[in-house]
C-alpha cells in the first residue's frame, strides 16, 4: 500500500502539562477492564469504548467489584462510551485491544487515523504483525507503536509505580521522541519497565 501523505487535521487542543494524560481503551474485553483499571489508577483520565452494550455493561460491573465503594477518585477516572469518535477525541493515547489479525488491525488504524487528533498516539498489542507495516498506512507515522506482549503478560501485573517486569515495545525509525517519552511513561506508571526496539519490518520500508 502506497505511504500517505500529510492531510489537514481539524483543529484540536494541545496537550497541556497540568492536565492528566488521557487514555483512550479500544474494546472492553478483559484486556481493555484491566488496562482502564490499571491506567485509572496510576492517575490517568480513561475512556474504555466498546460498540457493544453488554461489554460495556459487564465491564463496568466488573470495575465496579473490583475498584469498591471506597475508590470514588478511580471509579470517576474511567468514562465508559459507546463510539470510537467519542473515546478519541481528546486522547493523548489510544491502545486497541482488537483481535491480533492484519485485517481488524488495518481497520481499526485506520478508523483511529481519521478520528483522533494529529497528536494522539497509537499502540497496539501484537505479536505477529508489524508496526512498520501498520504505521506506514497512516498519516501518523510518527506517532505508532506495538506492545510486543500476549495479554496474559500485562494482565497479570498490579499497577504499581516502582519499576517492574520489562515490557517490550517496538518503534519505526519514523517513531517521534515525544511518542517514545509519552509511551514510556504511561507504562512505566503502570508498573513495568519500558524497553523499547527496532521493529524488525522497519527494514522494508524507505
Amino acid at each position: 500500500m502506497p505511504r500517505k501523505s500529510p492531510r489537514p487535521w481539524p483543529s484540536s487542543k494541545p496537550l497541556r502539562p497540568s492536565e492528566p494524560t488521557t487514555v483512550a481503551i479500544i474494546g472492553a474485553g478483559p484486556l481493555g477492564r484491566w488496562l482502564a483499571l490499571a491506567a485509572a489508577r496510576a492517575g490517568f483520565r480513561v475512556l474504555l469504548e466498546d460498540v457493544m452494550p453488554t461489554n460495556l455493561h459487564h465491564a463496568r460491573e466488573a470495575l465496579r467489584q473490583q475498584i469498591g465503594p471506597a475508590a470514588d477518585s478511580q471509579a470517576s477516572a474511567i468514562t465508559f462510551v459507546s463510539t470510537i469518535e467519542e473515546a478519541v477525541r481528546d486522547a493523548d493515547l489510544v491502545i486497541d485491544c482488537v483481535p491480533d489479525e492484519l485485517e481488524s488491525k488495518l481497520e481499526i488504524f485506520w478508523l483511529l487515523d481519521r478520528m483522533a487528533p494529529p497528536r494522539t498516539v497509537l499502540a497496539t498489542p501484537t505479536t505477529r504483525l508489524s508496526i512498520a507495516d501498520l504505521a506506514h498506512c497512516t498519516y501518523r507515522s510518527a506517532q505508532c507503536v506495538a506492545i510486543a506482549a500476549e495479554p496474559s503478560a500485562l494482565t497479570g501485573r498490579p499497577a504499581v509505580s516502582s519499576p517492574g517486569p520489562v515490557l517490550r515495545l517496538l518503534k519505526t525509525s519514523r517513531t517521534a521522541p515525544a511518542t517514545i517519552a509519552l509511551v514510556e511513561g504511561f507504562w512505566r506508571q503502570l508498573g513495568f519497565t519500558p524497553d523499547f526496539a527496532l521493529d524488525p519490518g522497519t527494514q522494508n520500508q524507505s
